[in-house]
């Protein structure tokens, strides 16, 4: 009998995770009416267009909302330690991908402070913002953090500097 007990324990410790993978994979939807960014060819990108309360809006590879930061000098990432934590940079370990809509040319990748590769959109190294839970949410659009403000970007790779229709709140740090 002292031996089914380990076995019963393990089996149950191994259903908590998997439930959790479960109801993680089956998570809501959001504010983005597009899908994960595809590639001409139908492959996944890096980097794609969604639909959102700011209009036509830059995402990742999983529909998020990808921001820029006015601190940033050119090229250069001027977001480390707890801004990269709230504003994780997006990170790439190969080559890019634009999704359809995009311009590939301005898609390219900086090397950070930390040696990874952060990818850049326009010249601008490009960041998510850890409240925004769902693809297609906006909610770093026109924070100001970390020294500078936080703006989403237009498929050409500009800033939008309006605020989403939505209301909110709790913007900032």
């Amino acid at each position: 009998m002292t031996r089914t007990r380990p076995i019963t324990f393990l089996a149950s410790a191994a259903v908590i995770p998997l439930t959790a993978l479960a109801v993680a994979a089956c998570g809501g939807g959001g504010a983005a009416t597009a899908s994960p960014p595809k590639t001409s060819t139908g492959a996944s990108a890096t980097l794609g267009v969604a639909s959102s309360s700011l209009g036509s809006i830059l995402v990742n590879s999983t529909g998020r909302t990808l921001y820029l930061f006015k601190a940033d000098v050119g090229a250069k990432s001027a977001c480390t330690g707890a801004c990269a934590t709230a504003w994780p940079p997006l990170l790439a370990t190969g080559k890019p991908t634009a999704g359809t809509g995009l311009t590939a040319s301005k898609l390219a990748t900086i090397t950070r402070s930390d040696g990874t590769q952060q990818v850049t959109y326009n010249g601008h190294p490009v960041y998510l913002f850890i409240k925004d839970k769902k693809p297609g949410q906006t909610t770093g659009q026109g924070v100001t953090a970390f020294g500078a403000a936080w703006y989403a970007l237009t498929p050409a790779g500009n800033q939008i500097s309006t605020l989403p229709t939505t209301s909110g709140g709790g913007y900032g740090y």
